[in-house]
């Protein structure tokens, strides 16, 4: 695996905010699709472990199984469903798109790109997915990490010790330091 992009800010679609990211696989367009279109896959590295989806667009899609927010439970509408190339569906406010690329028989570019439904969301959602992607490509390398949550608290515990931040807030700092926006309510307050 390759990463293209780690996340960046971007303003499209009318100025819509959003964070992209970009990564190659080695691994036919078809493995990849697989990853990130089947509920058995996402559980491996989606912020939320259980995962039902109609595939057709306007079908629903559930997210719940966070063990930090059991009673959460995420309802979304499949925008765009084009196997094995695209993935498009809305999450909360947001709008999330996965598009891959063949790049040649063994090789396949994943662009993720979260449109948020508002700019101090973009630093927050970005350590998150930066945190998912890890166990993306994790499972795409054959191994089978418990998933990331979608609170803030990640592999370090609630209360990590004193001087020494979580990797998810680690992974936020650096977002902020390179200049994404901030602000957005954090789950778990971290």
């Amino acid at each position: 695996m390759t990463v293209i992009d780690p996340g960046s800010y971007l303003e499209l679609e009318g100025g819509r905010p959003a964070v992209r990211f970009e990564r190659v696989y080695d691994h036919p367009i078809d493995r990849v699709w697989a990853l990130v279109s089947e509920p058995a896959e996402l559980a491996y590295w989606f912020p939320f472990p259980e995962v039902a989806m109609e595939p057709v667009v306007g079908g629903e899609i559930t997210f719940s199984g966070d063990s930090n927010m059991p009673e959460v439970v995420v309802t979304g509408e499949v925008t765009a469903f084009e196997p094995p190339h695209l993935l498009a569906f809305t999450w909360g406010g947001d709008a999330l798109r996965f598009e891959l690329t063949r790049l040649d028989a063994a090789r396949t570019r994943l662009t993720l790109t979260d449109f948020l439904d508002s700019a101090d969301a973009a630093a927050r959602n970005a350590a998150g997915w930066d945190l998912c992607l890890a166990a993306l490509d994790a499972r795409a390398a054959g191994g089978s990490a418990a998933p990331p949550a979608a609170g803030a608290h990640d592999d370090a515990p609630a209360d990590p010790p004193a001087g020494r931040p979580s990797t998810w807030r680690r992974r936020y700092d650096a977002y902020v330091a390179a200049g994404l926006p901030k602000g957005a309510p954090i789950p778990g307050g971290a």
